[in-house]
């Protein structure tokens, strides 16, 4: 008789995963996807309110979830939670853009830009991976990067160099730590409709941009997201690191 292969297993029952900008957007239908598929999440962002009512939501569901109120951006508090806490399965969704011309960007902007979207991920993704290789565990670690780390975009040159930043970054971590079991991926959406995005899509201007490069014809929306994290995060992934998943609707196909 033929013996069948099997599928991996995309269950995170038995895993602790860290989402970090878990309040809203992304952040929140990627700490809904691994809740969904087993994990407990700890859901981390800057404002109480908002991720105590998402972990209440994720709680209503049955699902195991708790809150913790960081700023990614202090590293003294990030290391510290990695030496008391090991994650199977870290998502980095914090990131910022301020937009605007090459040649207006102000120093502030390349500060606080470079600060969350690069900076914070770096040390994050070295701190989970220290906890992980001390604990002798394999891992997963995911970051919320864009299209933009693979393209170009009007008035995104400081957008554009943190995320093309993040995809060198991931590959080389990936090379440094794979003997260990420690993979790491960055998920690269399009245009994804959340309440920080709406002033974009409220600008016909910048609508119909994102309308004409978008090759299905639609924006993203959160959901489209889910299933790339949830599948990163589980051993359905298991020989999948240093890479990128680009959601982008076909805009990076040109």
């Amino acid at each position: 008789m033929t013996e069948l292969p099997r599928t991996p297993s995309f269950s995170l029952t038995g895993k602790t995963a860290l989402v970090t900008g878990a309040s809203s957007g992304i952040g929140q239908g990627c700490a809904v996807a691994l809740a969904e598929a087993g994990a407990h999440v700890v859901c981390a962002a800057r404002g109480e309110d908002r991720l105590n009512a998402t972990v209440a939501a994720l709680q209503a569901e049955g699902w195991s979830a708790e809150a913790l109120v960081l700023d990614q951006g202090d590293l003294d508090a990030l290391k510290q939670l990695f030496e008391t806490r090991s994650f199977d399965v870290v998502v980095n969704s914090a990131g910022v853009a301020r937009h605007s011309a090459a040649i207006e960007t102000t120093p502030e902007d390349f500060d606080v830009v470079t600060g969350v979207n690069l900076r914070s991920a770096y040390f994050l993704s070295a701190y989970a991976a220290r906890a992980l290789i001390e604990a002798d565990r394999p891992g997963s670690i995911i970051h919320i990067s864009s299209q933009m780390g693979h393209v170009g975009g009007v008035e995104r040159a400081l957008y554009c160099a943190t995320k093309h930043g993040l995809e060198g970054m991931v590959k080389s971590m990936a090379i440094e730590w794979g003997k260990q079991g420690i993979r790491i991926n960055t998920v690269c959406p399009t245009f994804i409709r959340t309440p920080l995005t709406q002033s974009t899509f409220d600008n016909p201007e910048r609508a119909a941009w994102i309308m004409e490069k978008i090759k299905l014809g639609r924006v993203g929306e959160v959901e489209d997201i889910m299933g790339a994290v949830r599948y990163l995060a589980s051993d359905a992934s298991a020989l999948v690191t240093g890479t990128s998943m680009l959601i982008d609707g076909g805009w990076t196909a040109d």
